[in-house]
């Protein structure tokens, strides 16, 4: 669809018997140092008098928008015999050349200094690029091929690490804009793994890429763990993608210059965090492995609709990031169990933060999934200044879908023994991944009828997608042999983050609606200054004022607000908070049923 798409764009504009000359990048980091990159593109055999040329707004595997084009300055047009061509900005995000002679040559500086999945760091470190942040495109021609060379830094052992397809020293290609796009880069003098899998008769090399200050021991025992996920997510599915050029690559980047982060790819990730392997990365940054390399099928190749093709001039949106997001963060730690990473102690204690995030939620009220999956242009990875009110009207599509997503295998796996979600993401991976046929919700709901029935896919549907009800966990748990119950049952909750410093109590974010701090009218920056008896200082613990009150009775709480002393009657409610605990670490016996239950859905496959 997305080659039909630009197909089509390609004979509008006039420039289809074009389509196979190359557009030609070279980027150098002379001036690393100071964080800039000198940009040189050639775009040759033009009819058009005019050359559009634009810095994207969007940012493959990102839905809101990024102003990329802030950091590009210095920008200087001549066509094929050096004479210099008027340059002039019909908007912030474009660039259009006139006078050319079929041939422009456009050079500028780029300024980048975050290491992300998102935008571009350069500094003596390394040169680690996200294609939209880094290099203008012309939107009319692209169906071209492109080839890049990176100037790397010999004096710092700098190396190039890409899903790029390599054609000489340090010259790469792409078959098409969005291939090239899609493309992070990292150069540095990194650290490079590889190991094969082996998939329908094909054998694919995966590449682990890290760029740290770590051991070689540390490398080998995480590329052993990247082996493990691997594995498993490829029984998920019942096989690997097809991946481009037979080649995945990881490129980590775990240094203290990088924000943490994990952007997926068609064939590569990018993983950044400020933590080494020997700092707590070993087992901290293993679970963004887990999730971006499960998207290698789901959100690559399982696509939504909605974002084919991708659209580099305005915010991406879809309905079906809960599906998309959600159910790739369900798998990411099940897959860490699976694959013997984590316990399954660890694993189900794990399941409570995000029930009770999703579960306590007042925005259930407002939002269903699909619903909830449209709010992400404002909320990934976007900025603004003004407040929001989020806690109370917004749930991450990836903790909605996640637990719908442990409910629907649970579901799955109590309706009829031989089936689990295992075995409906390989129905959907075999309708809409292997063959990139881009789903909608209505999809997602017709394969589950064909595969557990259209009774249950109706109830699951209508109860959990189009509503916004919540499965009955108790229960579902109960089946494989894990407890779910209130873990404060005796304890009063606020409703609202509180911290102590510098001698006040602070409510630091807007509380829940219905909590007895948002019935009490106590706001998002009051100073708490005693609750009870109990005077706040930066002594008191919130905790151990709330452990000797008890629920149901009411109490005064005086506070301040605009520095003015207010007092009002607060109700202490239950904790409504829930914990998962396996059924026999409470000294109750596990059934020969719960345990097999167990081990198919936990145990290694």
């Amino acid at each position: 669809m997305r080659a039909l798409f630009f197909l089509v764009f390609l004979v509008i504009s006039g420039g289809f018997s074009f389509a196979q000359t190359h557009n030609v990048y070279e980027i150098s980091f002379d001036n690393a140092v100071h964080h800039e990159a000198t940009i040189k593109a050639r775009f040759s055999g033009l009819e058009n008098k005019v050359l559009e040329l634009r810095m994207s707004r969007t940012s493959p595997g990102r839905y809101a928008l990024h102003e990329f084009a802030k950091n590009v300055y210095n920008v200087k047009a001549t066509d094929s015999k050096g004479k210099t061509l008027l340059v002039t900005r019909p908007n912030p995000y474009q660039w259009n050349v006139s006078g050319h002679d079929g041939t422009v040559v456009v050079t500028y500086t780029l300024y980048g200094n975050r290491g992300d999945g998102t935008y571009t760091q350069i500094d003596e470190t390394h040169a680690h690029l996200n294609i939209p942040a880094t290099f203008m495109y012309a939107p009319r021609l692209a169906l071209r091929p492109i080839k890049v060379t990176f100037n790397v830094r010999e004096d710092l052992n700098w190396k190039v690490a890409t899903q790029l397809k390599h054609l000489e020293k340090n010259t790469y290609y792409a078959p098409d804009l969005h291939y090239f796009m899609d493309s992070p880069t990292e150069i540095s003098n990194y650290s490079l793994r590889e190991f094969t899998e082996t998939s329908n008769g094909k054998t694919y090399t995966i590449r682990f890429v890290l760029h740290h200050k770590g051991s070689d021991a540390d490398l080998d025992t995480y590329v052993g763990k990247v082996k493990k996920i691997v594995e498993q997510e490829k029984a998920v599915f019942g096989e690997l993608p097809d991946f481009d050029f037979g080649t995945y690559t990881f490129l980590a980047c775990y240094l203290a210059n990088v924000s943490g982060d994990g952007m997926e790819h068609r064939n590569s990730t990018i993983l950044t965090d400020v933590e080494g392997l020997a700092e707590g990365g070993m087992e901290n940054n293993i679970g963004t492995v887990s999730h971006e390399y499960f998207h290698a099928w789901n959100v690559e190749r399982i696509r939504p609709l909605p974002l084919e093709p991708f659209d580099y001039t305005a915010a991406n949106m879809s309905g079906e990031l809960w599906f998309a997001e959600g159910f790739t963060s369900y798998y990411t730690n099940l897959i860490l169990c699976r694959a013997g990473i984590i316990t399954p102690e660890a694993y189900v204690e794990g399941l409570s933060g995000t029930l009770n995030y999703v579960w306590n939620s007042p925005a259930l009220k407002y939002f269903n999934p699909i619903e909830m999956s449209y709010q992400a242009p404002f909320v990934d990875a976007a900025r603004s200044v003004d407040p929001v009110n989020w806690t109370n009207t917004f749930v991450s599509y990836y903790s909605y879908g996640s637990v719908l997503g442990l409910a629907l295998d649970l579901s799955l796996r109590n309706h009829k023994k031989d089936l689990t979600l295992d075995g409906y993401m390989q129905l959907v991976w075999k309708k809409y991944g292997k063959t990139e046929i881009p789903y909608t919700v209505k999809d997602l709901e017709n394969t589950l009828a064909e595969y557990a029935g259209e009774d249950f896919a109706t109830n699951f549907f209508t109860n959990y997608i189009y509503q916004s009800n919540m499965p009955e966990y108790q229960s579902l748990l109960s089946t494989v042999g894990v407890n779910f119950e209130k873990a404060k049952p005796d304890t009063p909750y606020l409703g609202a983050y509180v911290r102590s410093a510098e001698g006040k109590t602070m409510v630091v974010s807007n509380p829940h609606q219905g909590s007895p701090l948002y019935k009490a009218g106590i706001e998002n920056g009051d100073q708490i200054v005693s609750i009870g008896d109990y005077i706040m200082s930066d002594t008191t613990n919130i905790s151990d004022v709330l452990g000797e009150l008890e629920v149901n009775n009411t109490v005064t709480v005086v506070y301040e607000r605009n520095d003015e002393k207010k007092e009002t009657i607060m109700e202490l409610e239950s904790d409504p908070a829930y914990k998962t605990t396996l059924l026999e670490l409470q000294d109750k016996k596990l059934s020969k049923a719960q345990k097999e239950s167990r081990e198919r859905w936990l145990g290694k496959k």
